[in-house]
Parts: structure tokens; C-alpha cells; sequence
């Protein structure tokens, strides 16, 4: 199994950066696809972004394109994922989450997770 810890989150003014880090243990990192969720008060959790450490491939969801960017530093066991130009409708707890390669290699929005971690919150005051 992997164990995730998500970091990074805090308070931003619209327009703003942030960055978010998953660091992952207890298996190997390259096995697994990782994504970032998304969870606002009162609405259904939705897929940020992934990347596939099985096959390099990524996703982005089509609010996010152009503005954040997600990458994986293997020698760290880290994927990051860099939020620029954040918006106040980006104001969600993050989750990052494992993908096994029995699933596939590719990312993709419907892949499935089966490894979360704690979430952090990101808040953007405009």
C-alpha cells in the first residue's frame, strides 16, 4: 500500500500561487498514478489534475488548464502540483490519491482511486 500526505494549502488573494505537495511512502512510487481532487462546501469532489508515473502521461481538468501545472520529483517520492493565477471559485479542501497500475498507465478524468490522503485547504479571497 502508499500512504499519502498532502501539504501546501493556505490563504491567497485572486491572482495568487500557491504550490501543493503529495508526498507518498510505503511503496513503489512508480507504480502508481497520482491525482489532485478537489472538494468545495457543499458540492461533489472533482478531479484537478494527474500524473501518471507509470507512462508520464497527465490530465488537467478544463478549469484549470493553462493555470496549474503538475510534476513529480521521483527522488523525492513528491508530486506538486503549481496553482497559478488562482481564482476565488478554486477555494476547495485538496486531496491527493494513489492509482494502481492495474488500472491502466494513462491518466485520464475517470480514472479510479484507491489510496487518498488527508486533504489542505486552499482558500482565495478576491
Amino acid at each position: 500500500d502508499v500512504q499519502l500526505q498532502a501539504s501546501g494549502g493556505g490563504l491567497v488573494q485572486a491572482g495568487g500561487f500557491l504550490r501543493l505537495s503529495c508526498a507518498a511512502s510505503g511503496s513503489t512510487f512508480g507504480d502508481y498514478a497520482i491525482g489532485w481532487f478537489h472538494q468545495a462546501p457543499g458540492k461533489e469532489r472533482e478531479g484537478v489534475s494527474c500524473f501518471s508515473r507509470i507512462d508520464g502521461s497527465t490530465y488537467y481538468a478544463d478549469s484549470v488548464k493553462d493555470r496549474f501545472t503538475i510534476s513529480s520529483d521521483n527522488a523525492k517520492n513528491t508530486v506538486y502540483l503549481y496553482m497559478n493565477n488562482l481564482r476565488p471559485e478554486d477555494t476547495a479542501v485538496y486531496y491527493c490519491a494513489a492509482s494502481p497500475s492495474w488500472y491502466g498507465s494513462r491518466c485520464s478524468k475517470r480514472r479510479p482511486y484507491d489510496y487518498w490522503g488527508q486533504g489542505t485547504q486552499v482558500t482565495v479571497s478576491s
